[in-house]
């Protein structure tokens, strides 16, 4: 499939069969890894085998089960890391998603397993991503209107309707979509409401604007 596809095919997913990542698969996602890293100055880390994190009370009162393989976003602190995370971590979750694995964006409701990952000095985990074959494919969630988190100052051009319409597909915490896209002209910005790791959030949203509207169509104001 190819990320529009997988975009509208991924759904959350908390519950895993027990059924191993192969080496390919493992080495095609640290590949993706690697260049994101690479762009973005993160320390984005694989961790596989490792089923501590997700074996806690918080964990089974998310409901997570059969998690053993994750990813752990981690970057030097500063106002940026949360957006960074976030736009650099559904780049992953849409890689994993064509691979046919499923995924789920994790914040509070695992453990910190310290010799799975490592964190230097000045760096911080930011949250983590759950990553397996699901039980199930997961179920959409529900979205807002397009007007509630849109502005534009004149009729919508096609190019903005397609990246909103991506936008109202990205995961939010707790679904709340607190985020807010004006367009002038041929700019776009975009801001982050208040709200439980709303910049998390925003960088998710940003990446799926760009994949439904193209690049080449707008540049970020």
């Amino acid at each position: 499939m190819n990320k529009m596809e997988a975009i509208r095919a991924r759904h959350s997913v908390r519950r895993y069969k027990d059924q191993s990542l192969d080496a390919k698969t493992i080495s095609a996602l640290r590949v993706e890894i690697l260049s994101c890293n690479r762009e973005s100055g993160l320390n984005i880390q694989l961790v596989v085998n490792e089923p501590k994190a997700f074996d806690g009370f918080m964990a089974h009162y998310g409901k997570f089960s059969g998690v053993k393989n994750y990813i752990a976003l981690i970057g030097k602190k500063g106002p940026d890391l949360d957006e960074k995370c976030g736009y650099y971590g559904e780049r992953l979750v849409i890689k994993a998603q064509q691979m046919g694995l499923n995924t789920c964006w994790v914040a509070l409701t695992y453990s910190k397993v310290k010799t799975a990952f490592q964190v230097e000095k000045g760096e911080k985990l930011c949250l983590v991503i759950a990553l397996g074959y699901g039980e199930t494919q997961g179920t959409a969630h529900h979205s807002k209107p397009m007007d509630k988190v849109a502005r534009a100052e004149e009729p919508l051009p096609e190019w903005f309707r397609s990246g909103m319409e991506s936008v109202l597909l990205a995961p939010t915490a707790m679904n709340q979509q607190k985020f807010l896209f004006t367009l002038k002209g041929d700019r776009v910005s975009a801001k982050a409401g208040l709200g439980f790791y709303s910049k998390v959030d925003l960088g998710i949203a940003k990446y799926h604007f760009e994949l439904g509207a193209g690049r080449e169509n707008f540049m970020w104001d």
